[in-house]
């Protein structure tokens, strides 16, 4: 099955506007996966404000009561640093109404059969403190199944998973829908991928080749150019003859770097490389940084970032494109010294009047750390979901939810 075919399959699923929601017990899978730090102050909400407008729509409705299931973190069994009681707060804050804590889904049944009134809103204890969470448990999903009439999924970022509370609680709802997030996710890849405005640009990077085969391979139709940076640069650029000394590179992957620039060549793909690079003798203390053609890296030196030749190329490529799609930071932007090609190229889509589709976790914090989010025509919520949707797989929670009437 082609990309667009599974895309056009996802798009047809319902929505939670589609059905009735008065006086029916709702459960909404969230993606409330936030960064806490060690004071479990949390550093971004953004996960917790998209969930808003389905939850809200929710509440407006009538819903008699509303029970929200997150994951936090990979928890091994009840650890204290991953429970949701440290968001209640600003779960509470943000929709401007009180929400109750349940310590666990017998404790929110118990809840929820107590209601004097409607739209209770129910925050339930780390869905992976069950271990049958992830292994999708059909007892585990009964019960979840059992808090509900109405089943909502509006976490993008778990979509690619066939858990317990993502996948299997569907065979125990009569009514399956997806939330207005997960709606706007599958809309925006598809302006992207489904007759966009051309040309249209890949920007692909991160460490490893190896996590990007099957997008490589996927896309090259629906594509004009694409941009490698990043680590996985490297092994491209060791495939046509350099020598990348010490630069991460995945050796077993290197005539597979060689067949998709054969093949984008063959389709008639322009694909860019760095021409030149910042190196370094040791990213730790990094205290010799060098700049030179990307063939010519020192001995015993590593490329960590694209050098000013190759910036300048790339935001020319990203100048003359009208839709552009990128996955994976470009260099070590997390150290400052070795930031300023991703800051560069997040700075030069900013500038255009493309479309511009976001994915990956790496590239969604670089261009935070830049200012540019509100430039940025839509940021996906999913890092392995959004790559595994531009790989052209369906994602197993679309699957189990109920589709429109063609």
């Amino acid at each position: 099955m082609n990309k667009m075919a599974s895309i056009e399959i996802m798009r047809g699923v319902k929505s939670v506007r589609d059905i009735e929601l008065t006086n029916k017990r709702i459960l909404i899978r969230v993606d409330f996966n936030v960064p806490l730090d060690e004071d479990f102050n949390i550093s971004d909400d953004t996960r917790i404000r998209e969930a808003l407008p389905t939850i809200n729509y929710c509440i407006d409705n009538g819903a008699r009561s509303i029970v929200l299931i997150s994951h936090l973190g990979r928890p091994k069994g009840r650890m204290n640093e991953f429970s949701l009681k440290h968001i209640l707060k600003r779960v509470e804050r943000l929709l401007g109404k009180d929400v109750v804590f349940a310590d666990s889904i017998e404790s929110a049944k118990t809840l929820q059969e107590s209601l004097s009134t409607n739209n209770m809103v129910i925050l339930c204890e780390n869905i992976r403190y069950y271990e049958g969470e992830e292994a999708n448990d059909k007892e585990l999903s009964a019960k979840l199944g059992a808090l509900c009439d109405v089943y909502v999924n509006d976490a993008f970022g778990t979509s690619h998973r066939a858990h317990a509370s993502t996948y299997g609680i569907a065979a125990f709802v009569k009514e399956k829908v997806a939330g207005i997030l997960l709606k706007k996710e599958i809309d925006s890849f598809t302006k992207a991928l489904a007759n966009p405005p051309k040309p249209v640009l890949l920007i692909v990077g991160g460490s490893k080749v190896s996590s990007k085969l099957g997008l490589l391979y996927n896309i090259l139709d629906s594509i004009d150019k694409i941009i490698i940076g990043g680590a996985m640069s490297n092994t491209f650029l060791k495939a046509i003859g350099f020598d990348m000394q010490k630069s991460l590179v995945e050796d077993n992957l290197v005539l597979e770097a060689r067949k998709i620039l054969d093949t984008a060549k063959h389709k008639g793909v322009k694909v860019y490389l760095p021409v030149d690079v910042v190196s370094t003798d040791d990213i730790k203390k990094h205290e010799h940084i060098k700049i030179t053609p990307a063939q010519d890296i020192p001995v015993n030196y590593m490329a960590v970032d694209m050098g000013p030749a190759t910036t300048r190329l790339f935001s020319e490529v990203v100048r003359d494109s009208q839709t552009i799609i990128w996955n994976g930071p470009l260099g070590i932007y997390e150290i400052g010294e070795f930031s300023r090609g991703t800051f560069s190229l997040a700075h030069a889509v900013s500038d255009t009047y493309a479309f511009s589709l976001i994915g990956g976790g790496g590239t969604t914090d670089a261009i935070d750390k830049t200012g540019e989010r509100g430039n940025m025509s839509f940021i996906s919520t999913g890092g392995g979901a959004s790559l595994e949707l531009l790989e052209g797989k369906i994602l197993p929670a679309f699957e189990v939810l109920d589709k429109k009437q063609s």
